[in-house]
């Protein structure tokens, strides 16, 4: 079986399985999603949710938030961790939307990567969820599942990984299929535990199970 032919048997399988997988970060708008999505690095979806709820209602909209100092902002969104420079990041993007792109999210990619604190993944997030184009997120569950699968060999770096992906998933599949891999990933094919092999609807194709099967 070719890479392509794994993943689209993947595919296939986690779009049974979780059919309702979406974005788990809570917004109403592109920015808050942009925020959101610089508070989840090395912090739960869970914990940002709380968090946001406090920093939209004192800030409610892209000028209110660029007029906002870092530290009140940061007082706001310690408990997310690295407090100091997510809210230097959120700042100075905040201000960069007021100030070079009329307070609206830009849905170019390359527009998104020049904003402070926006690298591929928040850039790729924002295409794909906010403004229903191809993209693939490589988050830390992506990166681990599609490893243990087979569908990268032995790649770790978040952009090489996104370039292996997209030469053998569907574009139209692309954000679909990462935010299936996190709800796989939580519930089944886990970091901290051994993974559920047992209840896995990839366990057949999967690369890994016999090396997880022999511990």
């Amino acid at each position: 079986m070719t890479k392509k032919e794994l993943a689209a048997v993947c595919i296939a399988r986690l779009k049974a399985e979780y059919p309702a997988s979406d974005c788990t970060l809570d917004y109403d708008h592109a920015w808050q999603l942009l925020v959101s999505v610089r508070l989840a690095a090395q912090c739960t979806d869970a914990r940002v949710n709380v968090v946001v709820q406090e920093l939209f209602a004192r800030f409610p909209g892209i000028r209110e938030l660029a007029a906002a100092s870092p530290e009140e902002i940061e007082a706001i969104v310690k408990p997310c961790g690295l407090g100091h420079s997510k809210a230097r990041d959120i700042s100075a993007c905040m201000r960069m939307l007021r100030d070079k792109f009329d307070c609206r999210v830009p849905d170019d990619f390359d527009a998104l990567l020049s904003m402070p604190g926006v690298g591929r993944k928040s850039a790729n997030l924002i295409m794909g969820d906010v403004f229903g184009k191809p993209a693939i997120v490589t988050d830390t569950h992506c990166i681990r599942l599609c490893n243990r699968i087979g569908l990268v060999d032995n790649c770790k770096d978040p952009a090489k990984v996104e370039k292996a992906l997209w030469k053998i998933i569907p574009p139209e599949e692309g954000n679909g299929f990462c935010h299936r891999l996190v709800d796989h990933g939580r519930a089944v094919c886990t970091a901290r535990t051994k993974p559920y092999c047992d209840k896995c609807c990839l366990a057949d194709i999967c690369r890994a199970r016999k090396e997880f099967a022999n511990e």
